[in-house]
């Protein structure tokens, strides 16, 4: 039968592994080869007559074929018992029952308690990844919700488990001769090679792989190697001491019992300066005596790597006395001052981690929906924002910045041509003398032949410059700074954002995103400003605002999901620690829940309006046409609605050039996502792909045509409806933990008055 589980899961696996499926239905035994003994019955034949049956060797089979797919664990032989292991629990707990019918949907529900235990540590069954064993869980529920369909209501980490890994594979239904298709993204040119150290070996263990819940027992009674460095050293009389390692891997730390009696290096290290200090350590993972920690590591030999100078100003003597990363609580703003070690506090290095998260999850959403990473430029002579607030980049003032005689090119006025006795005039000494009252000797016709000629040179020049708009003059400005004398010829600047070059490849490659720095040099000192910060920026070709806003909305919900499932040690610190947020996975939680709130900005106006009516107090008075400061948007979307909210159809006055005009021509299709504690986090538009509209809006807002030549070049050659939207990074990263202050999410923060390390 077409909708049994059994053929679910080979239809699903086959489509994860990209192999094609030609599904033949057959009615007696004479069909069947004859070295197949059970009869009528799943079966899979190979083009040369080799058959296989049984539904979990069939998927075995079909795994091995697409070895990239790992979806037999990590290619060692605990990982692929632990996924047959589940294959026979799945067969015999849920298989066995369906065949039951209605009567069974209690025992199914009872051993699906087991699975949303263990998926409350893990992201998936076995490993960090999709195996066999989750594709052949998830294909019998999914033949079970048509028969049961609140089976996954109390279970919430299953639900979340069913939803990741049944979206990978949209659910195929075969007819009698199938061709199921492999994936998106690049599996739509092979499947990616899987990442196997052929030479590279760390020698040693990550810290995050011995203390995490669920891998801890594949080492216990194993001797391993760690390395890192020391949260504290304790010691416990002359004879033991206790060093709590960290690595970064994780936010927790692996205790590590030295003895006297049995610790190679057990002096040296007792002595290395406490907190900060570095070493590698080998010894036997047991399981721990504590109620802290669920093991400990036994050393047998310990290498003291790098002391802590703290000891006196100079730095010459071994102590933790003056160590600015002390094992006691420090501010953020003393974490700042000491940006080249904070990495070392929890705060900090669980931000890190979660940014990194985040910047592969930006990266695999858009892969995998078949967008094209383009690098934009980071020197640019456009302004994208049309705001000036960039910073310039020049050589005119050298590189020794202590030299004092440095002299900056000026435009100056013209002095009128002089003749050889320095009178102002022609060249030429009869130039004052009535025309033919003086014939002109040879010479003198020759330079005069040579001056109208490049006369007429210097106008037909400028005729081109008038037809080819491309080709940059720059204005001369008597007093102003001549930059033809600098490096690039004219004025150049950080880019304030890529999107004006990665629209110049989306009208070509169609679906591509950019994700890079950005620089802008705005006098801000407020918790949401950097002066550089990081853009992820999309550009969808054939598409309208509505499908932007679709984007916009898939993307943020992918990285709230995926920060829950793969950062959820990190996300719990946050919700404990002073600086982070109580509530925190609840609020991340809500965002998964239901659609965003789709609001016209008129309208959102009209609820601020009212808002003041009843009594709430703004700083700023809510007025149409205003740009609604981070007052106004998180009241609409933490008060009024208590969700996510896009904000559209903006006025076209405080919204950029680029953006479409809507018929109504006061507005235009742009649209911002708010979502509460940061306000707006997401901004977007579709863009103007009328050139004498875009022309027109470029005038209105005061830019001239001749500086964006190459991005109207867009609209006259091929020209298509495109949209596409902005997220700056360290705001999302901010969402995500909780944290109050954007300097706090980024390694290196620059702000006006500080450019340290």
């Amino acid at each position: 039968a077409a909708d049994t589980a059994a053929l679910l899961k080979i239809r699903l696996t086959a489509s994860y592994c990209g192999i094609e499926l030609e599904e033949k239905q057959v009615n007696s035994n004479a069909e069947i080869p004859s070295s197949i003994a059970n009869g009528l019955g799943l079966v899979l034949g190979s083009e040369d007559g080799q058959c296989i049956t049984q539904s979990n060797a069939i998927l075995r089979a079909l795994a091995r074929l697409s070895p990239a797919a790992h979806l037999l664990g990590k290619g060692d032989s605990i990982s692929e018992g632990q996924v047959d292991g589940w294959l026979g629990w799945t067969f015999a707990n849920v298989d066995t029952l369906l065949a039951v019918g209605a009567a069974a949907a209690a025992d199914i529900g009872k051993a699906l308690m087991i699975v949303e235990a263990h998926l409350a540590k893990s992201s998936y069954l076995v490993g960090d990844a999709i195996t066999l064993a989750d594709l052949a869980l998830v294909a019998d529920l999914m033949v079970a919700q048509k028969e049961f369909p609140d089976l996954l209501k109390d279970l919430k980490c299953v639900s979340t488990w069913f939803s990741t890994v049944s979206s990978k594979n949209a659910s195929p239904t075969c007819s009698t001769k199938t061709v199921v298709a492999a994936g998106e993204g690049l599996s739509m040119n092979g499947v990616p090679p899987a990442v196997v150290p052929k030479i590279y070996s760390r020698g040693r263990l990550r810290v995050k792989e011995i203390v995490s819940e669920s891998t801890y027992a594949l080492y216990l009674n194993k001797e391993v190697t760690v390395g890192g460095w020391a949260r504290t050293l304790r010691n416990a009389g002359k004879s033991l001491t206790f060093l709590e390692l960290n690595d970064g891997s994780t936010g927790k730390s692996l205790q590590c019992v030295l003895s006297v009696e049995t610790t190679d290096g057990f002096e040296t290290a007792k002595n290395a300066g406490g907190s900060g200090s570095s070493f590698l350590v080998s010894g036997t993972v047991v399981e721990s005596p504590g109620s802290e920690q669920l093991v400990e590591l036994k050393v047998q030999k310990v290498e003291f790597v790098g002391p802590v100078y703290g000891g006196d100003p100079e730095g010459n003597t071994i102590g933790g006395m003056l160590y600015p990363m002390s094992k006691k609580s420090h501010t953020l703003e003393h974490l700042r001052e000491h940006a080249h070690l904070r990495a070392r506090s929890k705060v900090h290095a669980a931000a890190m981690r979660v940014r990194n998260a985040m910047a592969f999850a930006t990266h695999k959403f858009f892969n995998d929906n078949g967008f094209l990473y383009i690098h934009t430029p980071i020197v640019t002579c456009a302004d994208c924002e049309g705001a000036g607030e960039q910073f310039g980049i020049t050589t005119l003032l050298g590189t020794d910045h202590h030299r004092t005689d440095i002299k900056l090119p000026y435009y100056e006025e013209e002095e009128p041509p002089k003749d050889k006795e320095g009178n102002e005039g022609n060249s030429s000494s009869t130039a004052s003398v009535p025309e033919g009252e003086q014939k002109m000797s040879k010479s003198q016709l020759k330079k005069l032949k040579k001056a109208q000629e490049k006369a007429a040179k210097a106008a037909a020049k400028k005729a081109t410059q008038t037809i080819q708009p491309h080709v940059h003059v720059e204005e001369k400005v008597i007093g102003a700074v001549d930059y033809t004398k600098d490096f690039f010829g004219r004025r150049a600047n950080l880019t304030v954002s890529g999107q004006l070059n990665v629209e110049t490849h989306c009208c070509a490659l169609s679906d591509v995103y950019t994700f890079g720095p950005t620089f802008r040099a705005e006098n801000s000192h407020t918790t949401r400003h950097l002066c550089e910060f990081w853009m992820i920026e999309p550009e969808l070709a054939f598409a309208d605002l509505a499908k932007d806003i679709d984007l916009a909305e898939d993307y943020l919900k992918y990285c709230v999901q995926y920060a829950l499932e793969v950062c959820a040690e990190d996300l719990e610190f946050f919700e404990g620690h002073p600086a982070g947020e109580k509530g925190l996975r609840d609020r991340l939680r809500n965002v998964l829940e239901s659609p965003f709130v789709r609001l016209p900005y008129t309208d959102a106006i009209d609820l601020l309006k009212k808002a003041v009516a009843e009594g709430v107090e703004f700083e700023v008075t809510p007025e149409w046409g205003i740009d609604l400061p981070s007052e106004h948007e998180r009241y609409i979307c933490e008060k009024i609605y208590k969700q996510p909210v896009v904000l559209t159809d903006y006025p076209k006055g405080i919204k950029a050039f680029y953006m479409k005009l809507n018929d109504d021509e006061k507005t235009v299709a742009a649209a911002d996502v708010l979502v509460p504690k940061i306000g707006e986090i997401i901004g977007g538009s579709q863009r103007e792909h009328r050139k004498d509209v875009l022309i027109k809006r470029c005038i209105e807002s005061g830019l001239d045509t001749k500086h964006v030549w190459w991005y109207l070049d867009l609209r006259k050659y091929g020209t298509v409806p495109h949209a596409g939207f902005g997220l700056g990074f360290e705001r999302l990263i901010l969402f995500i933990t909780g944290l109050d202050n954007i300097r706090d999410v980024i390694p290196f923060p620059r702000w006006p008055g500080n450019a340290e390390f």
